[in-house]
């Protein structure tokens, strides 16, 4: 059957959902951050062997990284030897044509780092190889359980949770995950081991050296914690307009006929310019402020490295330590800062990508659909559907059906009427079992239906919805998609009988017209009769019917009513009426008000009760319509 559903009388917000860096209920840190990260690494188990590899490789890597610098300080003390020799000799006396600098051994020693850099480099690029691969089968097995999930939870779910919110979990958070899997967790590891090794040997060269070089540390953290508090309020204050901007553009976007139509352009023009103000105050601000974190870093960076120098210079003169060393010392300064650096974002980082693992094991942890079952016993009743003593209410709250029954021969038409959101989808929900009844029965050809799969229950139904639904693809598999084992001859004798061939025949590319988001490349009436016409295709029992010809023009409105004629012809149905005057001749007329069923009848005897019907029937036609 289409997956078109009715909604349900009971949303949930329907704001745009945001992901964990959205401006709006932004949730910066995670609730539980161990006992999610440890959930987390559990999906890294099976590849244990693989991440001991990566985890030796990328201290494999920088243990080759973090001594060449030591290495290349050998040869340019090999060199500030051969000069002072050199030096030596000719005051001496002695003539001589070049210092006796020993070439060989620099020779030795450069061959030696470039083969240390090289392995070094091989070894970096096989634990991003292999940890590339093991991110993406862990996101990938995420993923499967996410879609899984989504086909079990319950359309509560789904009426409680924004489309936007649904798919931040499924997309955003899972690039999040898979980000720090491939990239963030190796990062920590070679950071960290970068860190540790660079203190080691700095040591090694002189541990007076490295107290100096540890002094910069406390003084980074002083200027991190006075200036990132003042630019994080501006951080905030910018993303927040930036949601209004955004928001702003979308719907002058989404409204602009009407904005021109009510010449509300310079208005729209002015509020767009005060929000774009806000935000620009609030972003040179941020900017400005965290800007100067760098600079300021970097010069008590550089006053570290000017009293190493000193010190290291008076060591050399004083014949304490060899110039290479300060040299390999000097270096290793400048770079003691980076992986601290890396070390506090990816800290960051895994904070957020903790928080999106989160929300993804919110949605696997919700219940399942209960797969619920009846003990009441199969009938020989000569109904197709049969509802006794139906009693319901959406999340345990007032009973909306409190005691229905109702039965439905074979190829009967049942109404449903009613003000808007009086309750008309309750029914349908019901029927389908989006939605389990809390007393009672419903019974299919004599079998309640929490005794059939839901599966199976649901192919036995068709719905041509007031709000169609249309994938992005071509015309001919938007057809297919009611029955995917429908033969070609089938599908196009559907079109016909929807009036579709009528116009597709005559669209450039025929049935392989693709259909675009939200398929606005086709009218609306055009996309109406798209989805009768898959109806026709799944060839169903039982059909639900929502009227939509309010939106069409008068021909397209009589080629639909037609198409659903036929589409009604010898079938069991339930319409969801809007115009009253089309349903006069159902079988019969169930009105609703206000969430419950007042009247059940056909419509002559309704309008003989002059209750609630004969009031809506003909205020329709007093021009006073309330549907």
């Amino acid at each position: 059957m289409s997956e078109e559903r009715a909604a349900t009388p009971k949303r949930g917000p329907m704001g745009g959902g945001h992901g964990p860096m959205g401006q709006q209920g932004v949730k910066v840190k995670p609730k539980h951050f161990w006992g999610t990260l440890l959930r987390l690494m559990k999906y890294l188990k099976a590849y244990s062997v693989a991440l001991v590899v990566v985890l030796v490789l990328a201290i494999g890597s920088q243990v080759f990284q973090v001594q060449t610098p030591k290495i290349l300080g050998k040869a340019t003390t090999e060199i500030f030897k051969g000069i002072i020799t050199g030096v030596a000799m000719q005051k001496q006396g002695m003539h001589i044509t070049k210092y006796p600098i020993d070439f060989d051994k620099i020779q030795g020693i450069i061959i030696t780092v470039i083969a240390m850099y090289l392995i070094s480099a091989v070894f970096s690029f096989l634990q991003q190889f292999i940890m590339a691969r093991v991110s993406q089968n862990t996101v990938y097995r995420l993923r499967k359980q996410m879609k899984a999930k989504m086909a079990t939870l319950p359309v509560h779910y789904y009426d409680t949770h924004s489309n936007g919110d649904i798919l931040s979990r499924a997309i955003n958070d899972m690039d999040n995950i898979a980000g720090t899997l491939q990239q963030n967790l190796t990062q920590f590891i070679t950071s960290l081991t970068m860190l540790i090794g660079t203190i080691w040997m700095m040591l090694t060269i002189s541990w007076q050296l490295t107290l100096i070089a540890m002094i910069i540390v406390p003084l980074s953290l002083v200027v991190v914690g006075l200036v990132a508090p003042r630019s994080q309020k501006f951080f905030k204050a910018q993303q927040s307009s930036l949601g209004f901007l955004n928001d702003q553009v979308e719907e002058n976007y989404a409204g602009q006929l009407i904005n021109k139509s009510f010449n509300h352009e310079d208005e729209a023009i002015e509020i767009f310019k005060a929000e774009n103000e806000k935000l620009y105050n609030a972003s040179w601000k941020a900017q400005m402020i965290s800007g100067l974190i760098m600079p300021l870093m970097q010069f008590v960076s550089n006053l570290g490295y000017v009293f190493v120098a000193i010190y290291g210079g008076l060591k050399v003169a004083s014949g304490d330590l060899s110039l290479g060393n300060v040299q390999a010392f000097l270096q290793y300064t400048s770079q003691f800062g980076q992986p601290i650096r890396q070390l506090a974002n990816i800290t960051n980082s895994i904070q957020m990508t903790i928080v999106s693992a989160e929300r993804v094991f919110e949605v696997l942890d919700e219940a399942d659909m209960e797969q619920t079952s009846s003990d009441v016993p199969d009938s020989d009743s000569t109904n197709k559907i049969e509802m006794d003593h139906v009693q319901f209410g959406y999340e345990g709250k007032d009973l909306l059906l409190t005691d229905y029954s109702l039965a439905v021969k074979p190829g009967e038409m049942v109404a449903i009427v009613g003000p808007t959101g009086a309750g008309k989808t309750t029914i349908i929900n019901l029927l389908e079992r989006f939605y389990d009844i809390s007393a009672g029965s419903i019974k299919l050809d004599g079998k309640d239906t929490r005794n059939i799969d839901r599966a199976d229950l649901r192919s036995k139904f068709a719905m041509v919805l007031q709000d169609t639904w249309l994938f992005t693809g071509t015309i001919w598999d938007n057809l297919k998609y009611g029955n995917e084992n429908a033969t070609d001859e089938q599908i196009i004798a559907a079109a016909k009988a929807a009036h579709v061939d009528s116009y597709v025949k005559h669209l450039p590319d025929g049935y392989n017209t693709i259909l675009n988001e939200s398929a606005s490349n086709i009218s609306q009436g055009q996309k109406q009769l798209l989805t009768i016409a898959r109806a026709f295709v799944a060839n169903p029992d039982i059909l639900i019917l929502d009227e939509a010809t309010s939106s069409v023009d008068t021909r397209t409105e009589i080629h639909i009513q037609h198409a659903m004629q036929r589409l009604l012809t010898n079938r069991t149905s339930f319409v969801v009426a809007h115009r009253l005057s089309t349903i006069r001749d159902a079988d019969q007329i169930i009105v609703m008000n206000e969430g419950s069923v007042i009247e059940t009848g056909t419509h002559d005897g309704l309008m003989k009760q002059k209750g609630f019907y004969a009031d809506l029937y003909n205020s329709q036609f007093s021009g006073n319509a309330v549907l």
